[in-house]
């Protein structure tokens, strides 16, 4: 199943992975979670909550205070904190590779920002005056800040990038990064997404639009994708880092492959701001792009990473997808909502579902959807519950879907590696 088109150097393999999200600090603590079902939804402390309709996220199980030091603490956005600590992680992991700077690259992705640095900086405008506004504030809220940190910790020099598509900014970050390698713009890339929104106007305008859980009173069940009883999604907050580099960079410093990005396919819907595609057009040409782009077929795909966020009107539409996509091969397919556990992690979602794709194919495990308790009626697909699943042996392929407001449409084909 292997693409035999390709290179040896034009083959995209991941050697390091790290992350810190709502289930953990760091990746291992992040999937030992998943496998057991646990949640990341908890009930909000902060003070302004009671003004919201909404009182639960899923706020980052390790706060950054406790890993990072107080100086990068004081000058750089949450956002970036993320972004940091999950790119040191996936560094180490991948051996700290010691390459000539001008050949690493950097794609961080974020679908909103530093927004609280831009509102507190605002409220500090107005409370307290213009000379109390941090010298630091603006490259604290650019989009690209955490991109340009971990370019920074890094020293790459081969390009430093933020793609910014709402939720699926981090799955098209790690696609950019696979064709930076592809094209010989750089030999390792940092690529992945963070996202650091748990704030009373993103919660508040996410509320208005009536797409967040109001299940306030039992926030571990509040995200439960597919089934008849979900309400809407729940803001969650994170980053994931993968290392990328070519197979023959790869195995000329003998490291460790935990698997492959075989293929993407971008789309867009052009149909509605905030809506999906009911048809799941768009979406479905993208997993197709994916599954051709990897040298496949839709019958070698055995395990999708659902974007699923637990909205009423999404999850048909991609469920709908899924099946347009598949055919007929969508009847062996495995399907898994991770949502349901870390919430929604928006620009970061894609990145640590990513990690979660790759981990299920390596580990031969698709991880339960939680919460699915009544599926929907609508939704015609195996998503796998109560218990993780086992996936077949020998080489297999599999997808993360993300898609994001706007009609951005994601889709990565990840392949097993042998070794």
């Amino acid at each position: 199943m292997t693409d035999a088109r390709l290179t040896d150097s034009q083959r995209v393999v991941v050697t390091g992975m790290g992350a810190t999200t709502p289930l953990g600090g760091d990746v291992a603590s992040t999937w030992s979670a998943m496998l057991a079902g646990q949640s990341g939804v908890k009930v909000l402390t902060q003070d302004w909550v009671d003004m919201l309709p909404v009182h639960i996220a899923a706020s980052v199980a390790v706060d950054p205070s406790e890993v990072l030091p107080r100086p990068l603490i004081k000058r750089s956005d949450r956002s970036g904190q993320f972004a940091i600590i999950a790119a040191r992680e996936a560094w180490a992991d991948a051996g700290s590779p010691e390459i000539d700077p001008e050949r690493i690259g950097v794609v961080i992705a974020s679908g909103i920002g530093g927004v609280t640095t831009l509102l507190d900086a605002y409220d500090t405008l107005k409370e307290r005056g213009a000379r109390r506004v941090l010298p630091m504030t603006v490259p604290m809220l650019m989009p690209n800040g955490p991109a340009a940190l971990v370019g920074l910790e890094l020293v790459a020099r081969a390009g430093v990038h933020t793609p910014v598509s709402a939720c699926s900014s981090g799955a098209e970050a790690i696609a950019y990064g696979a064709d930076m390698i592809r094209n010989g713009r750089a030999d390792i890339v940092a690529a992945g997404g963070t996202e650091a929104a748990i704030h009373p106007l993103p919660l508040a305008g996410f509320a208005a639009m009536q797409a967040l859980s109001t299940r306030n009173d039992e926030p571990e069940r509040a995200s439960r994708p597919y089934d008849k009883g979900r309400d809407g999604f729940v803001l969650g907050e994170g980053a994931g880092v993968l290392v990328l580099e070519s197979l023959a960079h790869a195995k000329a410093r003998s490291a460790t492959i935990y698997a492959e990005i075989a293929g993407s396919g971008i789309t867009s819907d052009a149909h509605h701001m905030a809506q999906p595609d009911p048809v799941g057009s768009g979406a479905s040409r993208a997993m197709r792009m994916a599954i051709e782009s990897a040298g496949a077929v839709p019958s070698d795909v055995v395990h999708i990473n659902a974007h699923a966020t637990s909205t009423p009107v999404g999850d048909v539409a991609e469920a709908e997808a899924i099946r347009k996509a598949l055919g007929d091969a969508v009847d062996g397919l495995c399907v898994s909502a991770t949502k349901s556990m870390t919430g929604h992690l928006l620009g970061a979602a894609g990145a640590v579902e990513t990690i979660a794709t790759i981990l299920a194919l390596r580990n031969r495990l698709a991880p339960a959807t939680t919460n699915l308790e009544d599926p929907d009626d609508d939704v015609h697909l195996d998503v796998v519950r109560g218990e993780p699943r086992a996936l077949p042996d020998g080489e297999i392929l599999a997808l993360n879907n993300s898609f994001g407001f706007g009609g951005h449409n994601v889709a990565l084909a990840v392949r097993s590696v042998q070794q």
